[in-house]
């Protein structure tokens, strides 16, 4: 079972007992939020993508969607999620516990920018009834992240459409 390797890979730092395990499903942004009861933007959701052979993962605000345009600049072609039968086999984590802990081999880590504006956020952990709290400091660290990047939009106040 996919959190019983997050549960491991967090070990190796004594870290595996802040992993959170629901009675409830936290599988979305607002169930997730509702478990915590913590604000929705604060859930760091995990998106996959198919970016020419390899499988990338954009770790996000739960108030942020995904812009197009940016996602292209980035990396040079449309965003293209993978059929949500093929994320567990692609990732190492079905839908709905998507998350940048213990990915398969090959699987590239991001962060939005969105995530930035926050202390704390709460990814999943493997499974659609898990989480963990973690700094931003903290989630750079153990997400084993590639860099930040901005390829969201709907979470900047104003209109804004870059970050400050």
């Amino acid at each position: 079972m996919a959190i019983e390797q997050v549960k491991e890979y967090f070990r190796q730092w004594g870290m595996e007992k802040r992993i959170q395990e629901f009675t409830v499903s936290s599988a979305t942004v607002e169930l997730a939020a509702q478990a915590l009861g913590c604000e929705a933007e604060r859930i760091a959701k995990t998106l996959s993508f198919q970016v020419l052979d390899s499988v990338v993962l954009i770790v996000a605000a739960g108030d942020a969607r995904i812009d197009n345009k940016k996602f292209k600049a980035q990396f040079q072609t449309k965003a293209k999620m993978p059929e949500p039968s093929d994320v567990e086999k692609l990732v190492g984590h079905a839908v709905g516990g998507v998350c940048p802990f213990a990915v398969r081999k090959g699987v590239k880590v991001y962060l939005d920018t969105s995530l930035k504006r926050f202390s704390t956020v709460f990814p999943a952990c493997g499974s659609s009834n898990s989480a963990i709290e973690l700094t931003i400091q903290e989630l750079e660290h153990y997400s084993q992240s590639l860099g930040w990047v901005d390829v969201c939009k709907g979470w900047l106040p104003d209109g804004h459409t870059t970050v400050q």
